[in-house]
């Protein structure tokens, strides 16, 4: 394996991690913003309020993604394999 095969697979494999967590991570900031913009009309200023429901829509997302992301997960698998 030549060095620039393996900066290249160190590449692709970053970018793959982007590609999977990238939906999930962006629901839990839209969801962190709406709870945010909720708290700043409210003035409710509780801790809990923040984390329970971005883990709770993040879980939803993840189980909603799950067979795009296996499915991506696999294809990257197959091209790795096909590439070695």
């Amino acid at each position: 394996m030549t060095p620039g095969t393996a900066v290249d697979l160190c590449r692709e494999s970053l970018m793959i991690a982007l590609i999977l967590a990238g939906p999930i991570m962006a629901i839990g900031m839209l969801v962190g913003l709406v709870i945010s913009l909720v708290q700043a009309v409210t003035q409710l200023q509780e801790q809990t309020l923040t984390f329970v429901p971005k883990i709770v829509a993040m879980g939803v997302a993840t189980a909603l993604f799950l067979p795009w992301l296996t499915w991506r997960l696999i294809e990257y698998t197959h091209s790795l394999w096909d590439n070695l």
